[in-house]
């Protein structure tokens, strides 16, 4: 019992404080500071030693470590992230572009479709209110209290479609421009006249001008292109062919000015420099109108030209549209008629 009852001394027994791995660390060393070497109150030595990691000791019976490999280890390269095939983000670009695309095609055609549909429900609705709603004249605007009503019915964004209605539109505003040259033309011949009262011939010729031109180019030019546009009639693109064309040759005599034919043109505006420079400039700026109309002119003729190749219309197809629309008509077989009696009755006679 003794042996437990008393206290071993502690050189008997293990001395946890011999340990090594203890004791290592309780050696002083020189390497770094510690309050055993450095005393900041002494004077006489100097700053402390500067702090060297000691170089520690595996313990005893721990494996040495692994002998380190020469050279730089490689790194192990990271796996990218997939965003997506490089060779594929050109296609799938591609494929969008052609997509967006598409959908404004789609767009465009649909625009087009609804204002075709909205010019067709306009047309009902005017049908709705009766024939005579319908074909109301409208043209030319007079004013209600005029006594001369309108003699025509004229809407471009109802009667005519919607691919050839800039080209209406267009040929209407040449007529009123030609219709105003006419007008500018007089007042130019007027001005001559005031300087030179020889020329009473052209400034007679320019007012009778104005009173034919203006009303046959709208009967025998206009009107039959509005209606073959309207009603893609061969007839009537033959027909406006025939005296558009004969009216541009018109328009290039204008142009010219031959004198006493009373069109201010060039011959006749530049003779007018000896006798008055004011009233030349006046006429130079009338043959300046008529060269622009005969250029207008020419370049609308050769428009509405492939516009009619593209329509498919034919010579043979105006010929059977002429004679379908002789037989139809009542006034021409009621005088036909009349004409074969009275050649029945006159042989008759003979006889």
């Amino acid at each position: 019992m003794s042996q437990y009852t008393q206290f071993p001394e502690p050189t008997e027994a293990g001395n946890p404080f011999q340990d090594p791995a203890v004791t290592q660390h309780h050696t002083p060393s020189t390497g770094y500071a510690t309050l055993d070497l450095y005393n900041p109150f002494d004077s006489s030595r100097g700053p402390p030693p500067p702090y060297e990691s000691a170089k520690q000791t595996p313990p005893p019976g721990s494996p040495p470590p692994p002998p380190a490999a020469c050279g730089p280890q490689p790194k192990t390269p990271t796996e990218p992230r997939n965003y997506g095939s490089y060779s594929t983000q050109p296609q799938a670009r591609s494929a969008t572009a052609a997509a967006t695309a598409e959908l404004l095609r789609r767009q465009e055609e649909l625009e087009k479709k609804a204002a075709d549909l909205e010019r067709r429900e306009r047309e009902l609705q005017s049908a709705g209110l009766g024939k005579e709603a319908t074909r109301q004249n409208n043209w030319p605007p007079f004013p209600s209290f005029c006594p001369i009503q309108p003699c025509f019915y004229q809407d471009i964004s109802v009667e005519i479609g919607q691919d050839f209605q800039r080209t209406v539109s267009t040929m209407y505003y040449f007529w009123m421009f030609s219709g105003c040259t006419l007008i500018f033309n007089f007042i130019a011949n007027l001005a001559f006249f005031c300087v030179n009262t020889s020329a009473g011939v052209g400034l007679g010729l320019a007012i009778l001008w104005i009173l034919i031109f203006t009303p046959c180019s709208f009967l025998c030019w206009y009107r039959p292109m509005y209606k073959a546009f309207r009603s893609d009639s061969s007839f009537n693109f033959f027909f406006f062919f025939f005296v558009f064309f004969v009216q541009v040759c018109l328009y290039v005599m204008q142009a010219v000015g031959i004198p006493n034919w009373g069109f201010s043109g060039w011959i006749v505006s530049l003779a007018a420099l000896k006798v008055n420079v004011a009233v030349a400039v006046i006429m130079l700026l009338t043959a300046v109108m008529f060269t622009g109309t005969a250029v207008m002119g020419v370049i609308m003729l050769k428009k509405i030209h492939s516009l009619y190749r593209r329509t498919g219309a034919s010579f043979q197809k105006a010929q059977a549209e002429f004679t379908t629309g002789v037989l139809s008509n009542e006034a021409v077989r009621t005088a036909a008629a009349s004409a074969a009696t009275g050649a029945a009755q006159g042989a008759f006679r003979g006889n």
